[in-house]
């Protein structure tokens, strides 16, 4: 299985994708590293691994369908099967959904429906859940709505500050990426017709 992964900061679930691969636990390779800004280390990281990069300005989305247009170009030269978000802060949209339908993974820092947007951690433990989580979904047109693949709760005890919440989702989006990912790649994965997932 061969991937495209979309990045717009430090790269951190890059880095996991990339060493599962190392480690042979996500039978995968990286074919291109999208970044949606130019100095986003995540860049660095797939440098490092020699994985050729597209890197994009603020200034290259102004026009948001132009912008996916021509990364959906890139990525089917690279000829990538899915196309993952690694932490991406942009919606993906018509060029790159019609590029690759139902092949666009993302991961979000909370269960959805709950705590959809950019700012889902701070969010969760503002409100005072006692559990929030991390969720890897199918990427549609609607921003934190598509199909559910998989879920891992994470609690939030008394003492958790911010940080250390930030902590504790980072490493269950670590372990729980690549392990869906892996499930992709051995075609455990099955979308419906109602548009729910089944894992076989």
């Amino acid at each position: 299985m061969r991937l495209g992964v979309l990045i717009s900061g430090s790269g951190t679930n890059l880095q996991a994708i990339i060493d599962a691969i190392a480690e042979e636990r996500l039978a995968a390779s990286v074919g291109l590293v999208v970044s949606s800004k130019k100095d986003a280390y995540g860049l660095k990281r797939a440098e490092l691994a020699d994985i050729p990069i597209l890197a994009l300005s603020k200034d290259d989305y102004a026009d948001p369908l132009v912008a996916d247009a021509r990364i959906a170009e890139a990525l089917v030269q690279a000829e990538v099967d899915y196309v993952v978000m690694a932490v991406y802060m942009r919606m993906v949209r018509e060029p790159l959904l019609s590029s690759f339908p139902d092949r666009i993974i993302n991961i979000h820092p909370a269960l959805l429906p709950s705590f959809v947007g950019a700012h889902a951690i701070e969010d969760a433990f503002s409100y005072g859940v006692k559990i929030t989580g991390v969720t890897v979904h199918f990427a549609n047109e609607e921003y934190d709505r598509g199909p559910i693949i998989a879920q891992q709760a994470v609690e939030i005890s008394d003492v958790d500050t911010l940080e250390s919440l930030e902590q504790k989702i980072h490493r269950v989006e670590h372990q729980l990426y690549p392990q869906v990912l892996q499930l992709l790649a051995e075609g455990r994965i099955q979308l419906t017709e109602n548009r729910t997932v089944r894992v076989l």
